[in-house]
């Protein structure tokens, strides 16, 4: 009985590990007013504060447009520029969520690492700060991260560019504007190099709301899910075609759930 008592006395005391925050990921092509309310909602409502990183683009007026978005619903919202990297992590602590806006995803990542940034976004959201982003700040979550178009459609091994992205959503390959740009063969072929991802192709105007190893449908279009996790496929030298039978298709819409692992 004393042992049982001191069993219940330890897991009182013992912290528990935070959750990883929730992610809101827009395929691009605008966000629909119910994502925007979500977002600001899970970022605090009203209290919410709102650090929006614009570096995916080059445009002098980058991230206004963000800043509008948000603060239109009530939020604090403020940009964070990377000139001075010791501001910037300031600023990031204040924050209740960040937003990422579209662009480059490539330039947005080595902007980050430039400023000694990337862990510190990975820990903040490990330890249960919420974050979102559309179009390059979609593609950027993934930690397999697709920065461009392959120099030319194919099924082939290596024909999909491949860089680091920042990984809040590591076990997904993310790709925007997915149905309106047509991109399911960059997709395939990248989950078929990385066969232990899915890849989840998001439409526009359409967002994924992470939580854990689920997510659920906003928006206006569909959400295409390749996964070859029990799939047998070949291994072809870079350049070779790519082969595989007993990959699972998913397509999803608005309200529609999907669990990607673990409950």
């Amino acid at each position: 009985m004393r042992l049982f008592f001191l069993f219940l006395i330890v897991v009182h005391v013992m912290p528990l590990k935070a959750a990883s925050g929730p992610l809101v990921i827009v395929g691009g092509g605008g966000t629909p007013l119910a994502v925007r309310q979500l977002f600001v909602k899970l970022a605090g409502g009203k209290a919410a504060r709102i650090a929006v990183l614009p570096q995916a683009s080059s445009r002098e007026d980058r991230g206004q447009s963000s800043v509008k978005m948000f603060s239109d619903l009530g939020a604090q919202v403020f940009i964070v520029e990377l000139k001075n990297p010791k501001d910037a992590r300031k600023r990031l602590e204040k924050a209740t969520a960040v937003w990422f806006p579209g662009g480059s995803q490539a330039a947005l990542y080595e902007a980050l690492e430039k400023a000694a940034l990337v862990k510190i976004i990975r820990d903040r959201h490990a330890g249960g700060l919420l974050f979102g982003g559309t179009s390059a700040g979609a593609a950027v979550m993934s930690a397999v991260m697709i920065p461009a178009m392959p120099e030319k459609p194919a099924l082939r091994a290596g024909n999909t560019p491949i860089t680091t992205g920042l990984g809040l959503a590591p076990g997904l390959i993310i790709d925007q504007h997915f149905i309106a740009r047509r991109r399911m063969n960059r997709l395939l072929s990248a989950v078929l190099d990385h066969p232990a991802h899915l890849g989840v192709g998001i439409g526009e105007a359409t967002a994924i709301i992470v939580r854990g190893k689920r997510f659920t449908v906003m928006g206006e279009n569909s959400i295409i899910v390749i996964d070859s996790r029990a799939a047998k496929l070949a291994k072809p030298e870079k350049g070779k075609l790519q082969s595989a039978t007993g990959l699972r298709l998913h397509v999803l819409k608005v309200g529609q759930e999907f669990l990607f692992g673990g409950k």
